[in-house]
């Protein structure tokens, strides 16, 4: 075991549990279960909730199902989820070829308890075996000048950033923006793994990034598609957090897709208890990263 494990992480910890509800590009003719309108979102809220989530990640849909990044839509979402269950509600700010406005309004507008905070620009791609191409590809950017336009406008209105990092280098990128005292512990970190164009999602690369964390922070997984539940296995076992859900993945198991995000968070749930840790409450959430807002 590393001196960082040693040192920072307590595994008889409770085990905090994010649900990502529906993301951006999935839809119904995939899986059924995707919400899209605001009962629908407060439904799989509350079922995730239920099974023992903490936290729900947002993206915000029209009634139609396309991707919305209008201040009302959030709204409408946020509303009718505080009013469904207690659960802490995290925005995305993620998204291609929309201004930074889009992307803060509905934080400084709402003001969720949490914001994504993408910290690095990559290559985005899905590769398909079978038919030797790309099913999608694209540069996700995300430069240094528009991380501190998000991050100050989510410290402004005491928003908490939840830093998404695809790689190692997105943990390094965290360090300038401490330096300039625009990140201020605890510090929240997720670990995202399985995306083409990212770090490759093997344990071994899951430990040198939680290595790179500095003191006082705290970190899930979000593992994409179906290396999610090995790597979620492995971040319980040293003493971190995972996120689950429709947007990064739709199975249980192979070939069982799940009927809810409920389904997904009560797997996460049994696996953080099979492995001798609790499942972390709403309140000592909000209390282990110091958030402001519901």
């Amino acid at each position: 075991m590393s001196l960082w494990l040693k040192e920072n992480q307590n595994f008889e910890r409770s085990a905090m549990i994010t649900c990502a509800l529906s993301g951006v590009v999935a839809n119904r003719s995939q899986c059924p279960a995707i919400p899209y309108t605001p009962a629908e979102y407060a439904a799989e809220a509350k079922r995730a909730y239920d099974a023992g989530a903490s936290v729900v990640h947002l993206h915000a849909r029209t009634a139609e199902g396309f991707p919305s990044y209008e201040v009302a839509d959030y709204q409408a979402i946020y509303d009718a989820v505080t009013a469904a269950c207690p659960i802490i509600i995290n925005f995305s700010t993620g998204a291609i070829n929309i201004t930074t406005y889009q992307k803060t309004a509905h934080i400084k507008a709402v003001k969720p308890a949490m914001g994504a905070l993408n910290m690095g620009s990559m290559n985005y791609a899905k590769y398909h075996e079978k038919r030797k191409d790309f099913v999608f590809e694209f540069v996700f950017p995300n430069p240094f000048s528009e991380i501190v336009e998000i991050v100050r406008a989510m410290k402004e209105v005491g928003v908490k950033p939840e830093m998404e990092c695809f790689d190692l280098g997105h943990v390094g990128n965290s360090y300038p923006l401490m330096d300039m005292g625009l990140l201020e512990p605890p510090y929240q970190y997720s670990l995202i793994m399985g995306v083409l164009g990212g770090i490759p999602p093997t344990t071994p690369n899951l430990m040198r990034m939680v290595e790179m964390l500095p003191p006082d922070s705290d970190w899930e997984l979000i593992g994409i598609g179906q290396d999610q539940w090995r790597l979620v296995a492995a971040a319980i076992g040293i003493g971190g957090n995972v996120r689950v859900g429709l947007e990064d993945n739709f199975y249980l198991s192979k070939g069982e897709m799940a009927g809810s995000n409920g389904d997904l968070v009560a797997k996460a749930a049994r696996m953080i208890r099979d492995q001798g840790r609790e499942v972390a409450t709403v309140a000592e959430c909000r209390e282990r990263l110091k958030l402001q807002h519901t």
